[in-house]
């Protein structure tokens, strides 16, 4: 940086290509000396900006101080922000009044000053729609990386959680916040997942799906993933309480958690708040329903194909009966219909509220009734990928997953039959059982299976048990979920 003023706006100006939304204030200081404060338009607070920076400045009284000698004067004597960070080159000046802050730079003083007068508009904290609950909060995660960092705070009072940031994204410049408690998330851990956000080499990074690849063992996108997910500020605290680590990433109120278990994906916070023997019927409820989605369209197709002594006479005499009227083979059928259904969900994601409902309501009538009067699909197989359909959405942490399976073993069971569905089913398996991330593998504790780990995965112990033990990522590197 320049010793001059004039000569840091007009760098400045070139920098940034005279953007409309980079702004200048320049101060005649009382002793006649010139200093400048440079803004983004919208990110800082003017009203902070007046009372923390420029009536101080403007008010103070620096005699015939100049250069560094001034520059500490108001460091030390004129400035109210609680937060001022000195700088050194172009590049942090750019970082930090993109980020909100206000810099201050004197003239004959190469030096600036970031001070924090952050004042950006963002969605105020609301209830997380993917993750609704009866009971617990109704506090969910927003845009915002420091909004988002206070939320966890909140719920945990204590001196040893660590909130660590880094500057992702070579064009975007995101700021990544990562999140543990130092005594219980491992070292090892800790230094791994700082390790990879630091090679992350991506150029923008506009959501916290784009650093998933980054965080897994293998790098690759795979089917299933030990990266988890949440926009629950309570359901993060309680995997930083068992070692795990957190990921913020400013722009999304989506936060990342490593590392992530298969089983949690059938937990909830309802779960823990209502007795462990409904949560114990609800969570095998969410099993059978996670089978059912994955495996019913195929074993539906194999079985009818292949395997049709397997039906009792009048109920295969109905299904038969149906297929014999439809113009399609039933492999074809299934996918024309699952086709169907994703499109239908997908317009019914994407389309605002109002014309939401106008799509169910055809898909029902026109796809439903009048598909299967007009003999174009029969009516067992449209109940066959409906029960899937419904069951899918049982888990919706899932869904993605879900529909790729089903759609392979679709596939498998009506070219193999039953065989193709048991080789299949033994290939994902084996696939989901050498999943690791961070040393912890995907299926723990089923697999290794220990009795002793399954005190909350199908049935769920009562507090007083389950706070007897502590979690911790350690021992699930060790195949044991609690540790006395």
């Amino acid at each position: 940086m320049y010793n001059t003023i004039k000569e840091n706006i007009k760098a400045l100006y070139n920098i940034t290509s005279s953007s409309a939304d980079f702004t200048v204030r320049e101060l005649n200081l009382s002793n006649g000396e010139l200093s400048a404060v440079f803004t983004t338009e919208g990110m800082c607070d003017k009203k902070s900006l007046a009372i923390s920076v420029i009536n101080p400045m403007l008010g103070s009284n620096p005699d015939k101080r100049k250069g560094d000698e001034l520059f500490n004067y108001i460091v030390d004597n004129v400035l109210s922000a609680s937060e001022v960070i000195r700088i050194n080159t172009f590049d942090e000046v750019i970082k930090y009044s993109m980020s909100g802050f206000a810099v201050l730079t004197i003239d004959g003083c190469a030096q600036m000053l970031a001070i924090g007068v952050q004042g950006f508009s963002y969605r105020s904290v609301s209830e997380p729609e993917s993750e609704l609950v009866q009971r617990g909060s109704r506090e969910g995660f927003t845009e915002a990386a420091r909004v988002n960092m206070t939320l966890i705070r909140r719920r945990i009072k204590n001196p040893n959680l660590v909130f660590e940031t880094h500057t992702l994204g070579k064009v975007s410049n995101t700021e990544v916040c990562m999140v543990y408690i130092n005594n219980k998330a491992t070292t090892s851990s800790v230094e791994e997942v700082r390790k990879r956000l630091n090679a992350c080499d991506i150029k923008t990074l506009l959501g916290s799906g784009y650093l998933v690849p980054y965080l897994e063992d293998s790098g690759k996108n795979e089917v299933f993933t030990g990266v988890g997910i949440t926009e629950r500020p309570d359901t993060l605290c309680g995997k930083l309480m068992e070692g795990r680590i957190g990921i913020i990433v400013d722009g999304t109120p989506s936060v990342l958690i490593v590392p992530h278990l298969f089983v949690e994906n059938f937990q909830s916070v309802d779960d823990y708040s209502n007795r462990p023997y409904f949560a114990a019927i609800i969570r095998i409820f969410k099993f059978i329903s996670y089978f059912v989605a994955v495996l019913f369209p195929g074993i539906y197709i194999a079985l009818v194909n292949f395997h049709p002594d397997y039906f009792p006479k009048v109920l295969y005499s109905n299904i038969k009966e149906s297929i014999d009227h439809t113009p399609l083979p039933l492999m074809l059928e299934v996918l024309v219909i699952v086709f169907i259904y994703e499109v239908m969900r997908e317009s019914g994601l994407r389309l605002p509220k109002v014309l939401g409902h106008a799509v169910s309501i055809v898909g029902a009538l026109v796809i439903g009734e009048c598909a299967i009067n007009a003999g174009i699909i029969g009516a067992p197989t449209l109940m066959s990928v409906a029960i899937a359909a419904i069951c899918s959405y049982v888990v919706p942490d899932l869904y993605p997953q879900i529909t790729v399976l089903r759609l392979s073993f679709i596939f498998s069971g009506g070219i193999l039959g039953i065989f193709g569905i048991a080789a299949l089913s033994v290939i994902v398996l084996v696939y989901m059982c050498s999943k690791s991330t961070l040393g912890v593998v995907f299926m723990t504790p089923l697999a290794p299976f220990s009795k002793r780990n399954m005190r909350d995965v199908f049935v769920r112990l009562g507090w007083k048990k389950l706070s007897e033990y502590d979690i911790n990522v350690q021992s699930l590197k060790g195949g044991s979920l609690y540790e006395k």
